[in-house]
């Protein structure tokens, strides 16, 4: 028997992918010095909460981060593995872990930017090379014949996935690969009993193609927050109001409509060019008893918080400044990979 936990659940570590100097966001010096302060934000907060897992391309970002971590008095929650990568955006590229017969399993899918979008053989490498060097101890790594990312899908836990048909079937992804044929894919991979599609939502600026992680998350079996519509000035305003109406739509596996808990419009962001980026405060993470909330210096951000601690009681809710990793298009959530107990 195979189950996909829900992020709720107990969890052994968070993996990171530290960002390159050469990488997307060396477009200027202030921006990678501004992603750093992010990340490094970002491992302060779940250091507190669990231990975290880095991989670092860099020598140079590799020494100055065990420096940082001793002055921080964090050495002993985090781990730094010397390997390379294209880019950032862990969730999407590592492992994901289910329990199989009582075991833990991580299971590696196919990473291939995007469908094609961007460079991806070295993140693609990372989840072997991480378990070569005793990044998930014991834990097998299984491979998956499928392209699938992370933030392309949510789990209630009790068999239940939720994601959007823009991107988990882009035909780009898995060309050969029928839609009857990916669905039965993941059922057998994770041990579902149904898949909630969605057909509406994906943000301008969104390179995933409509990752249900900027979308709507389950945070109980019978509950899900969602980014709502803003005022006129949203440019994503139609869809995510015809996202609301398929929620609305859905219902549990007892037949009930879900408990929908709206998280307000984060505002108008835009690069130097004028591009729309995909700010949305559904990209949260969930920890031990934390949730890891993405701010943009947004008056909605107080607002947002609010509606976390309402969804999650029992969790605290922490904001981190994320407008450094929105101006290459993702966020939060996007940026780790939780590993299950």
């Amino acid at each position: 028997m195979t189950r996909l936990p829900a992020e709720w659940e107990a969890q052994s570590a968070i993996l990171l992918t530290w960002p390159n100097p050469d990488g997307d966001f060396a477009a200027s010096p202030d921006a990678f010095d501004q992603v750093c302060r992010c990340f490094e934000q970002l491992t302060l907060s779940i250091a507190r909460y669990q231990p975290v897992r880095i991989s670092v391309g860099s020598d140079s970002e590799h020494t100055r981060l065990k420096s940082w971590l001793a002055a921080q008095s964090l050495a002993h929650a985090v781990t730094l593995y010397r390997l390379p990568s294209n880019d950032v955006w862990a969730r999407d590229h590592s492992p994901i872990g289910v329990y199989r017969d009582g075991q833990t399993q991580l299971l590696k899918f196919g990473f291939d930017g995007w469908g094609g979008k961007y460079p991806a053989d070295k993140d693609n490498a990372l989840a072997p090379q991480l378990a070569a060097q005793g990044a998930f101890g014991n834990t097998p790594l299984v491979p998956v014949d499928l392209v699938l990312e992370g933030g392309a899908i949510d789990s209630d836990g009790q068999g239940t996935l939720l994601a959007t048909r823009s991107s988990v079937l882009d035909p780009r992804r898995n060309p050969a690969r029928s839609v009857q044929d990916i669905e039965q894919c993941l059922l057998e991979a994770f041990g579902l009993q149904r898949i909630l599609w969605l057909d509406h939502g994906a943000l301008q600026g969104d390179d995933t193609d409509g990752h249900i992680d900027t979308l709507a998350r389950f945070v109980s079996a019978d509950s899900i927050v969602y980014q709502a519509a803003g005022d006129a000035d949203d440019v994503n305003r139609e869809e995510l109001e015809r996202m609301a109406d398929e929620l609305r739509a859905l219902r549990t596996l007892d037949g009930r409509p879900y408990r929908l808990i709206a998280l307000p419009w984060a505002g108008v962001h835009r690069n130097e060019d004028g591009d729309d980026l995909p700010a949305s405060y559904a990209n949260f993470l969930i920890l031990n008893g934390a949730v890891l909330m993405p701010t943009y210096g947004s008056p909605a951000d107080a607002v947002a918080l609010d509606a976390l601690r309402g969804a999650l009681p029992e969790h605290d809710i922490v904001g981190v400044d994320c407008q450094a990793l929105i101006r290459q298009y993702g966020s939060l959530h996007c940026v780790t990979m939780n590993l299950p107990a």
